[in-house]
């Protein structure tokens, strides 16, 4: 097998489903002004339409994990980018609220494979030394795929066209598909499927020819002493990476990062900003984004994941509780407006910085090869249903305690994740996945 892709495209395809999960998540924030108007929506709806996309995620992370195990990392990306594709077009055609709901259902299936597959097929690809800034590719794509929603939903808000800013995925989608057909199957996962001369092929072209023998029998190693199967992630040696996964996952969503997406729009609506105005809003955010991650792409290999995260949560918590304090005292005017923006902006600074692009990184590290599909799932299943919760539980909370109230909860959720990091988080830098795997083996014997 002859590979006629260089590294810079592999890695670049391999992360372009990250874009998808950012563009169809980050859209909805602005389409959801004019689908309301256009679709007569209630307030549930309303959730319901933002969240149902979650619903979907929740079950593409369950299937897809355990899935890419079996099938390999290639084939379910390639039909991950054919599910984005149906999913935007439906969306964009719908003509009542039941069938938006379903195709956004169906988008959130591809989103949650995304979500999984992405992440892990960087991790598998990378070299030890670069693995997290190339896993953070992830995380690069995500929120400019976000900032890309946002802007097109600025381009369009004059005339209010929500069909066009939900059908435009379908682009990259397109091009997700035709980019995946060229690249390479992880060799991580053909070694497993003794498939050791096609391993060997894509990793001397992956490596340039370095440290190639050592990183196969590094491989092996690992894979005779795993059983896999879900069965193995209820192993004692495996328990200590299931629940730091979990809690990264579920902590990455309870500090509030997703509220800002989804309704960053509708919040500056809420303190006196118009429609465009609150959409040119959130193309500041998403530019903060884009640009922290970028830096974050630089850092993580050189700084180390548990200190991005710890420095992350406090920037977080303290932004969030100032901002709840500062609404208490300015109320709903055009100050405590634009005051949101400069603190949400400071937010997503260290959001972008830390648990946007390290909890995907750790998610893809942190499990054993043979369960890596299924132990990733777990850990996706987590983070979207938390989403879930938290999208949800949104609206009713600005509704029962208003957003000052509802930042400072946030913010204490964000003191919560500085313990949990502290006390459960170990490092990952400068370790391969198999030297992870035997340190995780180690603890327990």
């Amino acid at each position: 097998m002859k590979i006629r892709i260089s590294n810079t495209l592999i890695y670049f395809f391999g992360a372009l489903g990250g874009l998808l999960f950012g563009y169809d998540t980050g859209v909805i924030s602005g389409a959801i002004l004019f689908i309301r108007q256009t679709l007569h929506l209630s307030s549930f709806d309303q959730g319901f339409v933002v969240s149902a996309i979650l619903i979907g995620a929740i079950i593409g992370s369950a299937i897809s994990g355990p899935l890419t195990d079996k099938m390999g990392r290639k084939k379910v990306v390639l039909i991950a980018a054919l599910i984005f594709c149906i999913g935007a077009i439906g969306s964009a055609l719908s003509p009542s609220t039941g069938v938006l709901i379903l195709f956004r259902i169906v988008l959130g299936l591809a989103v949650g494979t995304a979500s999984t597959m992405v992440p892990m097929y960087l991790a598998e690809m990378a070299p030890t030394e670069i693995r997290g800034a190339l896993s953070s590719l992830n995380q690069l794509m995500i929120v400019i795929g976000i900032l890309l929603a946002y802007i097109i939903n600025y381009v369009f808000a004059p005339s209010g066209q929500w069909r066009w800013m939900l059908g435009l995925a379908f682009v990259p989608g397109a091009i997700l598909f035709i980019g995946m057909l060229f690249l390479p199957e992880s060799p991580r996962w053909l070694l497993k499927r003794g498939r050791e001369d096609q391993a060997r092929e894509i990793l001397n072209h992956l490596r340039k020819g370095r440290g190639v023998e050592e990183e196969l029998s590094d491989i092996r190693r690992a894979n005779e002493l795993e059983t896999g199967g879900w069965s193995q992630l209820k192993e004692k040696w495996v328990r200590p990476a299931l629940w730091t996964g979990i809690g990264l996952a579920v902590f990455q969503q309870f500090i509030g990062c997703n509220t800002v997406i989804y309704y960053a729009p509708t919040t500056f609506t809420d303190v006196g900003l118009g429609s465009s105005a609150a959409i040119l809003g959130t193309v500041g955010i998403g530019s903060v984004q884009v640009i922290m991650t970028v830096i974050a792409v630089r850092l993580i290999d050189r700084v180390g994941r548990k200190p991005l995260l710890v420095s992350g949560s406090i920037g977080m918590a303290l932004s969030l509780l100032l901002l709840g304090f500062i609404h208490m005292a300015f109320g709903n005017s055009a100050a405590a407006g634009w005051t949101t923006l400069i603190f949400l902006a400071i937010y997503i600074f260290f959001f972008s910085i830390s648990w946007g692009p390290v909890v995907w990184v750790m998610l893809s590290e942190i499990f054993p090869l043979g369960i890596r599909g299924a132990g990733m799932a777990v850990g996706a299943v987590a983070n979207w249903a938390s989403n879930l919760v938290v999208s949800l539980t949104f609206p009713p909370l600005l509704k029962a305690v208003g957003i000052s109230w509802a930042f400072i909860i946030y913010g204490i959720f964000g003191v919560l994740s500085i313990i949990f990091v502290i006390a459960n988080v170990k490092e990952t830098k400068g370790r391969s996945l198999e030297q992870i795997e035997f340190d995780l083996r180690s603890r327990i014997s």
